[in-house]
């Protein structure tokens, strides 16, 4: 990130930028600040890419070349090009991203500060889309809810209830309430006739917080399900808020469909399909749709991962069909775009379909279109799609081409073992993933934490040395970091460790815990409420009010507008 020759860099106006906005044409607005910075005061429609992450997410999040960008900031100098006083992280998003092929790159003017000079609502927080539309989807359609307290006395009284947790399996094992079954999102649909038989039970969802609550319930609710149906509100936050103790480390997942269950989530979920106009495509419109060099076309696979990597369509995307709902942001940022989601029989996609097209992705579109309402299991439509397109299936996670740009040295966790045993004197191991990471999860003994972004501060903090290892949690960002860490150590041997902490950990190395050699402020990441190391309960309380208060704050905001149906 050395680069600092911004010279060439487009600047537009906050005219423009709202012209464009409102032109119905594909345009990215990008946010070149760390997470957590961004998270205090960011323009609505502002995707997070933050300049440390840039070539690890740009990729997926505006994949066509040529898409109007425009990178924005606060306006301020940053030192993120060598110098301190230098170009502003948007100036040098923006060349960064031409470096890497991107042809269409602006920067907004004067950044947020200009913004809101000129009347222009500055929002907190992350996903702000998905969460503003979560509330707005509980006034528009008055979701039902249940509190912590009431749920609690009749859970102890014994009633006849099931609670479903939307969120996916790795948040649900961290806090659950007790006796809750992990159904995530576009799942609940699918899944919930096979745990729901008896048509007075009644179903509670829960996330976190508020947003996969609503949406949660409120699918079951539009699908038809007869039972009563109540979002928990405020979730484990305003369970733990009321004095109750979560679960935690269950694995309590909701079990595949039975064929009647089925036949039952693919009648309910054409229904929903039909309400809100949700459109299918085939294989062969989407091929076309791939090939148009004018336009981006997002695949999003809705099913699970593990269903995902037994095999899926070449170019898709894992995105578990309630997370695209709950952080559109983090997935698709370029506005106006058209979005083809895949799953096996349509039930999944067209959930998540209706919920898209709510958020105002209009050309959101299930691939094989709505599901079929007979007595047969459907179709197994990612295999139909793949063999009508001859391309075989594509197994395991995604690949990172990106990285095959990035030529680092690098060195096996056994080796820097070894490094560190033999003579540390000289040797320095820096940890650029995340502060939530290095605090809560631990770090290698001895390496200090520091933001790839602001590799100035890092050498300051550290001094001089001999020789410089960059790790992170896969080593994909230490491999991308090195370049860096090169400019501020020119005399060193540059290393990224292969595997980054996760391989250290398999190789059955410690860890060590805590914030204890921090080169810069941990604000590189938006910090959970239950992150944080202190303060927990008010963090809490200060997030649930900041989800309820985005009603009142989209009133003022004209350039935000959801479609009613």
């Amino acid at each position: 990130m050395s680069t600092d020759d911004t010279s060439a860099v487009r600047r537009v106006s906050v005219s423009t930028l709202q012209a464009w906005l409102a032109d119905g044409g594909e345009l990215a607005l990008l946010d070149a600040r760390e997470q957590g910075v961004y998270h205090k005061s960011h323009l609505f429609h502002a995707a997070s890419v933050p300049l440390s992450q840039l070539e690890l997410v740009l990729e997926d999040l505006v994949p066509r070349r040529d898409t109007r960008i425009v990178w924005c900031d606060d306006g301020a100098p940053s030192t993120a090009g060598g110098r301190p006083g230098g170009p502003s992280l948007a100036e040098l998003a923006a060349v960064r991203a031409a470096e890497w092929g991107w042809t269409a790159c602006s920067v907004l003017d004067g950044g947020t500060g200009a913004w809101a000079e000129a009347g222009g609502e500055l929002y907190s927080g992350v996903n702000v889309p998905s969460k503003a539309f979560g509330e707005l989807v509980e006034h528009r359609f008055g979701t039902p809810h249940v509190s912590a307290s009431a749920l609690k006395a009749r859970l102890d009284a014994g009633d006849n209830i099931v609670v479903l947790d939307s969120r996916p399996l790795d948040e649900y094992r961290r806090m659950s309430i007790p006796g809750a079954t992990d159904c995530p999102g576009a799942e609940l649909v699918h899944r919930v006739k096979e745990l729901v038989a008896d048509p007075s039970t009644l179903v509670v969802v829960n996330c976190a917080g508020r947003t996969r609550s609503i949406i949660g319930a409120q699918s079951l609710i539009n699908a038809g399900l007869e039972n009563q149906v109540v979002a928990l509100e405020n979730g484990t936050m305003g369970w733990s808020l009321a004095g109750y103790e979560p679960d935690h480390g269950h694995e309590n997942h909701a079990p595949d469909p039975g064929p009647a269950a089925n036949r039952w989530a693919r009648a309910a979920a054409a229904g929903v399909g039909h309400r809100f106009r949700v459109a299918g495509i085939t294989a062969a419109e989407l091929s076309a749709w791939q090939a148009d060099p004018a336009r981006t076309t997002y695949v999003f696979d809705v099913r699970t991962e593990a269903e995902y990597e037994a095999g899926h369509l070449p170019g898709s995307a894992h995105a578990a069909g309630g997370q695209l709902v709950q952080a559109t942001d983090e997935y698709a940022a370029t506005r106006n775009a058209r979005i083809v989601l895949v799953d096996d029989d349509g039930v999944r996609a067209t959930m998540t379909a209706s919920w898209l097209r709510q958020l105002g992705w209009a050309e959101a579109v299930v691939l094989g279109g709505l599901p079929a309402e007979g007595d047969d299991p459907g179709p197994a439509r990612v295999a139909a799609a793949s063999a009508e397109l001859g391309q075989a299936l594509v197994k395991g996670p995604r690949a990172r081409p990106e990285l095959a740009r990035v030529h680092t040295p690098t060195v096996r966790p056994p080796e820097l073992a070894r490094w560190l045993a033999e003579d540390s004197r000289g040797l320095v191991l820096i940890d650029v993933g995340t502060s939530v990471k290095y605090r809560n999860r631990g770090h290698i003994p001895g390496a200090w934490w520091a933001v790839r972004s602001r590799m100035e501060q890092a050498r300051a903090a550290i001094g001089p040395a001999e020789r410089v290892v960059l790790t992170s949690t896969d080593g994909a960002l230490a491999r991308l970091a090195a370049a860096d860490a090169q400019v501020h150590w020119p005399d060193a041997q540059v290393f990224a460790l292969a595997a980054g902490n996760k391989g250290w950990r398999h190789a059955g190395l410690d860890m060590e815990p805590g914030f204890t050699r921090p080169t810069t402020e941990p604000d590189d990441v938006w910090y959970k409420p239950y992150d944080h190391p202190d303060a927990v309960r008010q963090h809490m309380e200060d997030y649930l009010t900041w989800e309820v208060a985005l009603v009142e704050q989209l009133e003022r905001d004209p350039t935000v507008s959801f479609p009613s149906f």
